[in-house]
């Protein structure tokens, strides 16, 4: 049902002008009396959008941390999507945030409670945020009896494998829905990119599926990740062609909040995966009995060529510093990648004769049709010469080869900044010294406008900042004698396997728990409520928003410098002067905002630790520069 607009419209004032009385009277008014503090800096943010709104502009927002930008873009967001009947959407750096943003006691839910009015607000999580029933099904056979399956079966609504009538069908089996589950856990039932979900017999009783046409009915706002706006945009003009319903409808304006991380967002959404053994087990799933023997023998000799592929990958990756592996693409690699296009192409051409026999059940073979179409153009991908970044990466468990387009500006200023949408780009980071070229120039938007407004904290009074140089095989030591005091402690690596490699060394303890160990935004919420005293990410270095106790200090383990891997090679190869250009840029916006998790609220206060090792000490005059207060020895 459409909300009606927080303020009155009337014939002597356009509905912007009205829109600014309204934002004036509950900015310097309302909230104020309701305990909020009356801040300059929100004030101006929520008047620059509302310009923005109007002349349908792009806006680079950069307030710094404790501005209140939420709010500041709440504000003209909702009232815009009532007065044009269309969502606003507001697109998170990823899935966490997205919870973050709506959590109890969060900002709209605090709108709600003190303007008194009721927001319609939805989530558009990634397809992998959702429990597929085809996959649980597999693991449910496979001779693997894990406990976690029951926790999901448990909670599985009666309607999706009962008779209940459809009144009582609503949203279900999404990852947040299962705490308990760890990452790797969840990536044995969750949707994967295989599934055939248009022929699939159980697609109207998916969680996935009702989720969406819930969100689709939103009328003020809905919230997704970047990486899920991306997807949407890549692939509406597709899935239109093809009779289905865009990822995401319709909306009014967008917000990208962390919007400095689009670029590697925009990147993911277009790249092409190649696993491992998803070939290898999707032909098993097809060589049934009654299938022609000329089918069978180009299935072997396919499934033959994919392993000495992934074989001699295997000897030619470089090991690096990252997941992301670095492949050397010899003469002989690209010979066995187009044998396997060829045997792909015959197979598929035997496929069409197969479906005639009805020896092959239509959802096995569709899904295979489709993975095989999608296999052989990654492969055309891999093997051409093109302005393209490969490497090898272990993604749910398997090696997977991963083609990404290096450049996506011309493509996002096509279908994204070109068209006449308001669009917002918000965060305490998107500048270099007021400067906003680098941003705009990796997004490819020509036209914009900018402000940058300071924190309102006194940073002197509430924060301390140590700068600890100590060798690098001393860290761990060093953080478990910070530990004993059982502050509230968040740790921050620049990698998963820098975390990995922390943790392999630290003494276990009940009182620290690592990324990945379950699902993160229930890790999350654990944290704050003080049920165990130290977090260790290398994800939370944006929008993680732990007010007063439930954070006092935060431990950055290391200058987050981008990784050695092939997609920040390709941009040092593309660069004038690397280290400028790539390296000091982005590791000065991530320990930004790594130090902005610290104090959220003015009334928090806390402790920063930066821990050098000798070459990272010699870098201090790099960064000193952008620290909210100065660095104690």
């Amino acid at each position: 049902m459409k909300h009606a607009l927080p303020f009155q419209l009337s014939k002597e004032k356009s509905f912007f002008e009205s829109l600014g009385d309204w934002m004036g009277d509950v900015l310097y008014d309302e909230l104020p009396e309701k305990g909020f503090e009356c801040r300059d800096e929100q004030i101006f943010m929520a008047y620059q959008i509302e310009k923005v709104l109007k002349e349908k502009n792009v806006l680079f927002a950069e307030a710094g941390v404790g501005t209140g930008k939420t709010i500041a873009y709440l504000l003209p967001a909702i009232s815009y999507a009532r007065y044009t009947g269309k969502p606003a959407l507001i697109a998170c750096a990823d899935e966490t945030l997205i919870e973050q943003l709506v959590k109890e006691a969060g900002d709209i839910f605090k709108l709600q409670s003190y303007l008194d009015i009721k927001i319609d607000v939805r989530l558009a999580k990634s397809r992998n945020q959702y429990l597929c029933l085809k996959r649980l099904e597999d693991a449910q056979k496979s001779e693997e009896n894990d406990d976690f399956l029951e926790e999901i079966e448990d909670q599985i609504p009666e309607f999706v494998y009962g008779h209940s009538s459809l009144q009582k069908i609503y949203p279900y089996g999404e990852r947040s829905q299962y705490p308990g589950v760890s990452d790797e856990d969840w990536q044995k039932v969750n949707f994967h990119p295989t599934q055939q979900c248009m022929v699939c017999d159980v697609r109207n009783r998916c969680g996935q599926t009702i989720h969406r046409q819930n969100y689709r009915e939103s009328t003020d706002l809905i919230i997704c990740s970047h990486e899920f706006l991306m997807e949407h945009i890549w692939t509406k003009d597709s899935r239109v062609r093809e009779g289905q319903l865009p990822l995401l409808p319709e909306v009014s304006m967008m917000v990208l909040d962390e919007g400095h991380l689009l670029e590697f967002a925009a990147q993911k959404a277009l790249t092409y995966e190649v696993q491992s053994e998803t070939l290898i087990r999707l032909l098993e799933r097809v060589m049934s009995n009654g299938v022609r023997e000329k089918t069978l023998n180009l299935i072997e000799y396919l499934q033959e060529t994919h392993d000495k592929i992934f074989g001699l990958i295997r000897v030619g990756i470089t090991a690096k510093d990252s997941e992301r592996m670095a492949i050397d693409k010899t003469e002989e690699l690209i010979l066995l990648c187009k044998k396997a296009i060829k045997l792909t192409d015959d197979l598929l051409e035997e496929f069409v004769f197969e479906s005639e026999l009805f020896t092959i059940p239509e959802y096995e073979l569709r899904m295979v049709e489709e993975f095989l179409e999608q296999y052989t153009f990654s492969l055309r991908l891999f093997t051409e010469k093109g302005d393209g970044v490969e490497w090898l990466e272990i993604i749910d468990g398997f090696e997977t080869l991963i083609i990404m387009p290096r450049l996506v500006t011309d493509i996002l200023n096509e279908k994204l900044f070109s068209s006449k949408l308001p669009i917002v780009f918000s965060s305490a980071t998107l500048s270099i010294q007021k400067d906003f070229t680098y941003i705009a120039d990796s997004l490819g938007i020509e036209n914009f406008q900018s402000f940058s407004v300071a924190s309102p904290f006194d940073y002197d009074e509430v924060m301390k900042i140590h700068g600890q140089n100590v060798e690098q095989d001393e860290k761990v030591n060093l953080v478990e004698q910070l530990l004993e005091d059982k502050k509230q402690t968040l740790i921050l690596f620049k990698s998963k396997a820098a975390m990995e490699e922390y943790q392999a060394i630290a003494k276990p303890s009940s009182e620290v728990i690592y990324e990945g160990e379950r699902e993160l935004s229930t890790i999350v919420k654990d944290f704050q409520n003080g049920n165990f005293a130290t977090l260790c990410s290398y994800h939370l270095w944006e929008g993680l928003d732990l007010p007063e106790e439930a954070l006092k200090r935060v431990i950055i383990y290391d200058l987050p410098f981008p990784p050695s891997d092939p997609l920040f090679d390709a941009k040092r190869a593309f660069s004038n002067n690397p280290f400028e250009e790539v390296e000091l840029p982005f590791m000065l916006l991530r320990l930004q905002q790594g130090i902005g998790r610290l104090i959220r609220t003015s009334k928090d206060n806390g402790e920063i630790h930066l821990l050098l090792n000798p070459e990272e000490a010699k870098l201090e005059n790099r960064f000193v520069n952008i620290l909210p207060t100065h660095l104690q020895k």
